[in-house]
């Protein structure tokens, strides 16, 4: 597979958990790495990693909720690098309310950041991408409300499938300019929030994966960037999953083959 060399890639939501996985990835891989992030702190934190290890990258703030923050981020990309052929639109909350309990502002919330910003993130960035007829667009979508469900995630589940269909169409749109769109559906990956439920909680979601571990984010980023490659090109509107055979056992059946 050749390298990222010369290819410069923008993660939202890149400065931590899943998205500075997907960054580190295609930094080691030869790219110019971008860290957006609504943290600003955060993102430069991690651009100085990665530029102390010998890549390229920048840290850019940005709020992918605000079109215009987006607008000024691509912008600042192409004003740095001439170009910007991948684009990894990853940021994304998933607070937990149960249904009965949830507002119209949590919904909305999390409606605004997840798919909102996605939308947002392809629009900015498509316009660079077109100038050279190539881009690589790669959603961060989940195997939760697209496959599965979680009890006090409705909202994000709902965000994550709509990513998919959000996906799918954009795919059509963009075909002629060279551009692929393609997704990503971790399961569980061991991130701060999700260690922050503590060792009980991930012994218990564990048991739920064949694999018998969580997914580290790298694992995530070599996904992308597969998708990201110029030997990705004849694939457009797909996805991987990436959850360690999590979703593969029938109903009564434990992941080690036993009975429930």
């Amino acid at each position: 597979m050749k390298t990222l060399d010369g290819r410069v890639a923008v993660v939202t939501g890149g400065a931590s958990g899943v998205g500075l996985g997907i960054a580190e990835v295609l930094a080691q891989e030869g790219a110019a790495v971008v860290i957006a992030d609504l943290d600003q702190a955060a993102a430069t934190q991690a651009a100085d990693a990665l530029r102390s290890s010998g890549a390229k990258a920048l840290a850019v703030e940005v709020d992918v909720v605000d079109r215009g923050s987006v607008d000024r981020m691509a912008k600042e990309v192409v004003g740095n690098y001439g170009r910007l052929d991948i684009l990894a639109a990853n940021a994304g909350i998933y607070p937990i309310v149960s249904l009965d309990e949830m507002r119209d502002a949590d919904w909305d919330k999390v409606m605004a950041v997840n798919v909102k910003g996605a939308v947002h993130s392809i629009q900015s960035c498509v316009r660079a991408m077109r100038t050279h007829s190539y881009g690589r667009i790669v959603l961060t979508s989940s195997i939760t409300g697209a496959i599965v469900g979680a009890p006090n995630l409705s909202h994000y589940a709902a965000s994550k499938a709509a990513l998919l269909g959000l996906m799918r169409s954009a795919a059509l749109e963009f075909v002629a300019d060279g551009i692929t769109v393609n997704a990503v559906q971790p399961g569980n990956v061991r991130t701060a929030g999700i260690e922050a439920f503590g060792e009980e909680f991930i012994t218990e979601m564990v048991k739920s994966i064949p694999l018998k571990r969580l997914a580290e984010p790298a694992e995530v980023g070599w996904a992308v960037r597969f998708l990201a490659s110029e030997e990705a090109a004849y694939i457009t509107g797909q996805t991987i999953v990436i959850d360690g055979g999590q979703v593969l056992p029938e109903g009564g059946i434990q992941a080690d083959g036993s009975a429930a």
